[in-house]
């Protein structure tokens, strides 16, 4: 199969997944509130926590299988050696740090711009977390890998084959927050969608971006399900430094 064929049928599942989820939804809200009894707010959430799990989990094996049809599917880079393992692991680690910089830099140009910060995305996420963990495996999981397939080696990779670097990590940026549906903080999910894409770039390698993704995914998670525990250490903190002054 031809690479462009490969890479609209990924596309494609990958819209399936997210409009699929919907009716998935329903059924699970039917069943979380008529049949097991809950509140409606807490089968909402539920539902929305299995429904994306059950289409991530259906989803992800189809489009690592798509990516199987062809040997060439991966060689876009014409260009450079492809990092070791070993290298491409520490690229990866260190992409989380470059990740995370990058949007903290793109949160202080949205404040100057007079964009307040915070995202709902993140916001809802994390409450559902919190009721149905299940979710987790979404969010740390299935959406970097799925993501870093889609964005980087399908539109990031197609766009760099005809482009330039920069035309392509700007594009695929660009394309990558409008997805997340919040265009008030398009510089925050640019800033690490054009990190994520240096380090396919610059390693070859679709995991160094891939264990970036998880990393920064994992580490938002852990700090949105701790942030009472976090602001009451940090109040502790205060009130300590206050009693020795």
């Amino acid at each position: 199969m031809k690479n462009w064929k490969i890479s609209i049928s990924i596309v494609l599942l990958y819209i399936a997944m997210q409009f699929g989820s919907i009716p998935v939804s329903k059924g699970f809200f039917n069943y979380f509130h008529n049949t097991a009894g809950m509140g409606e707010e807490d089968a909402v959430y539920y539902a929305f926590a299995w429904a994306l799990f059950i289409t991530n989990l259906i989803a992800a094996p189809l489009i690592l299988f798509m990516t199987t049809r062809n040997k060439r599917f991966w060689d876009i880079f014409k260009k450079g050696k492809k990092a070791t393992p070993w290298m491409t692991i520490l690229w990866g680690v260190l992409g989380f740090f470059m990740a995370m910089a990058g949007q903290m830099l793109a949160g202080i140009i949205e404040m100057a711009l007079g964009i307040m910060p915070g995202s709902e995305n993140t916001t809802l996420l994390s409450d559902v977390a919190k009721l149905s963990p299940i979710i987790i495996f979404s969010i740390v999981i299935f959406a970097p890998l799925l993501e870093e397939i889609v964005f980087r080696r399908v539109l990031f990779g197609s766009i760099y084959t005809k482009t330039n670097f920069w035309v392509a990590a700007i594009l695929s940026g660009v394309i990558f927050a409008v997805v997340h549906n919040e265009l008030e903080h398009t510089l925050i999910y640019m800033a690490p969608g054009m990190v994520f894409a240096f380090l396919y770039y610059h390693t070859k390698r679709i995991w160094a971006p891939m264990i970036a993704h998880f990393l920064m995914n994992g580490f938002v998670m852990i700090v949105q399900l701790n942030y009472e525990k976090l602001e009451q250490l940090q109040n502790m903190k205060k009130a300590f430094i206050f009693w020795l002054q």
